[in-house]
């Protein structure tokens, strides 16, 4: 009955849900048919009741939420109280079905041996009957024959017959007759020893020591950042008065000869299931279990390993690059071990105050630490990422701003040449006066070492990206894009894997050269471009260079691209350069 009157009160909810919501159709269409009002008076009201309407259904929301949860545990309690009834009468019927069986087998012993008893104190007093009769039968034959010797009137015969018949007759009374009785008339066995009886009936209400429980593996979304729910099961003819849940964490980085264990906890619960609180987000316990009655305690289930929600991601925002078709998400976990996977929530902002649209899309299953989106361009979305084990998904991460209306990027630290200097915000490169001795350069495989160069982080998707370069006219600079693998050691332009913009000084005027493989056409540009503009476009096969401030088109490489490419930044006397990402391609960029 409380099941049904808890499922009855969340259907009173849901009902009081949707007279809310027809409330808000009503408040709606009664404001749209009333007296117009102020633009912006119309906005603020509309912004108040829908702010009330959706508080309100949080409000109801959580309410049939904390219904369900305790209609679930009702649930579970009827289920077990269900189970120890099962087991308690099974017992007690067992119990008496014992004690029944043992004294018809009594019985049947008994009767048995006072049977044979009184077959024996029969035969013996029949065989001491025949024995009397014999006796009695010889006492009558010579009485007779003495008689017949007395009336015999012949003395010689008399004389003759008469010592023969004396001496039989001593000896006859000579012979001693036993005349007990060859067996008592009590039966010798004994009764019953029913004592072992009486135990098991006294004992009807002492119960056996249960046997071990069986842990259940993890359930999917079963925990949160800080607790674990577990469960387990009993053997259905075991009676438990309560169990103890013993756990402790699993040390992962423990080293092989430590001796240390860990601490290990203990719950008392009565229900064959328990929550466990207070832990380590992100990390895995051993638990097991042991039941206790009022005769003794169970052996300890076998050891199960659970797992706690993992920690939420950390997203390295300044890896991450976007385009207008999409966004390149990168983010770091601090508990990589109990992660099976990553969840990227993405929201879109619909209105110019930022205000959320109210849809959120959901990229599940991301088996590594990066995700690349497919967006719509010219929109603003909010992004964040989840971090999901067994136990359930991670709380959000801190979310992080990707607008598509151009590309952006970083630029790669890891491809600096040892000379070159980025700025806090990571958009403008520096190459200093004084020159660094070689012993003080830490360079590797991946850092530019002859050219002083840097890659920037384009987002690899083949289609149209745009971003701007602000130069001084009094440095040498290089600007353009190079596959990844471009050699180091070589300059930007010199070689086939790069394309560059090339600004020399010279003692009579500003040179520009436009490299690929060594060689640049013959060109001369009379207006020294200080913010120059760079569309890449894959499906065309082009990079082409445009002075923003002019707009003016200044050159276009034509090559088919054959793998993905990256910004390339390289400054070839001291001075400085700013890179601007994120900009919509400008009109005048299309026609070349």
């Amino acid at each position: 009955m409380d099941l049904i009157d808890n499922r009855g009160a969340r259907l009173d909810v849901i009902a009081e849900e949707a007279e809310f919501q027809e409330l808000n159709k009503d408040m709606y269409s009664s404001q749209k048919s009333g007296k117009a009002m102020n633009e912006h008076d119309d906005v603020l009201n509309n912004a108040g009741i829908e702010s009330d309407i959706n508080s309100t259904r949080n409000q109801l929301q959580e309410k049939v939420a904390e219904m369900e949860n305790f209609a679930g545990h009702l649930e579970e309690i009827f289920l077990t109280v269900e189970e120890n009834f099962g087991r308690r009468e099974q017992h007690l019927e067992q119990h008496y079905t014992d004690v029944l069986q043992t004294i018809s087998q009594r019985y049947d012993e008994r009767a048995a041996r006072l049977e044979d008893e009184k077959k024996m104190k029969l035969e013996v007093l029949y065989a001491q009957l025949l024995a009397c009769g014999h006796a009695l039968d010889a006492s009558k034959e010579l009485i007779e024959e003495a008689k017949e010797v007395y009336r015999n009137q012949d003395s010689r015969l008399f004389l003759k017959a008469v010592v023969p018949t004396i001496k039989r007759i001593e000896a006859f009374a000579k012979e001693e007759m036993d005349l007990t009785l060859a067996t008592s008339l009590e039966f010798e066995t004994p009764l019953a020893d029913l004592s072992d009886v009486k135990s098991m009936m006294d004992s009807i209400n002492i119960v056996p020591a249960p046997s071990a429980p069986v842990i259940n593996p993890q359930m999917a979304n079963s925990a949160s950042q800080t607790s674990l729910r577990v469960c387990w099961s009993l053997f259905s003819d075991d009676t438990v008065e309560f169990y103890e849940l013993y756990y402790r964490p699993v040390l992962q980085d423990a080293p092989l000869d430590s001796t240390a264990t860990p601490h290990v906890s203990k719950l008392k619960v009565k229900e064959t299931h328990c929550t466990v609180k207070e832990l380590l987000p992100g990390a895995q316990y051993e638990l097991w279990v042991t039941a206790t009655n009022t005769t003794g305690i169970s052996p300890a289930s076998e050891k199960a390993l659970y797992m706690t929600v993992p920690l939420p991601p950390v997203i390295k925002q300044r890896e991450c690059c976007s385009c207008p078709e999409a966004a390149l998400i990168r983010w770091e976990s601090g508990n990589p071990d109990p992660v099976d996977s990553y969840t990227v929530e993405l929201t879109e902002l619909n209105g110019p105050d930022g205000t959320e649209k109210g849809v959120t899309e959901s990229v599940v299953a991301v088996p590594t630490c990066q995700s690349l989106i497919q967006l719509q361009a010219g929109r603003r979305y909010l992004i964040s990422v989840r971090a999901v084990n067994i136990g359930g998904p991670s709380d959000r991460s801190e979310v992080i701003s990707i607008s598509t209306s151009g590309t952006f990027f970083y630029l790669l630290e890891d491809t600096a040449h040892p000379c070159l200097s980025i700025s806090d915000d990571g958009f403008t490169i520096f190459y200093g006066d004084e020159e660094l001795p070689i012993s003080a350069m830490a360079l590797d495989d991946n850092n530019f070492t002859r050219c002083v160069a840097i890659l920037g982080d384009l987002i690899p998707v083949r289609t149209k990206h745009y971003w701007e370069v602000e130069v001084d006219d009094r440095t040498e600079f290089r600007i353009g894009v190079a596959y990844e693998d471009t050699e180091r050691n070589s300059y930007l332009g010199g070689n086939t894997t790069s394309w560059c913009m090339r600004h020399i000084l010279t003692t009579s005027r500003h040179r520009y050269e436009f490299l690929h493989n060594g060689q640049s056409p013959d060109l001369r540009i009379t207006v020294n471009p200080v913010r120059i503009g760079l569309a890449l476009d894959y499906d065309r096969g082009i990079l082409s260079y445009y002075n923003v401030d002019l707009e003016q088109h200044l050159h276009t490489f034509q090559c088919h691209f054959q793998r993905y490419v990256q910004p390339c930044f390289g400054l070839d006397s001291p001075g400085a350069l700013t890179i601007h990402t994120g900009k919509e391609a400008p009109k005048y960029t299309i026609q070349y």
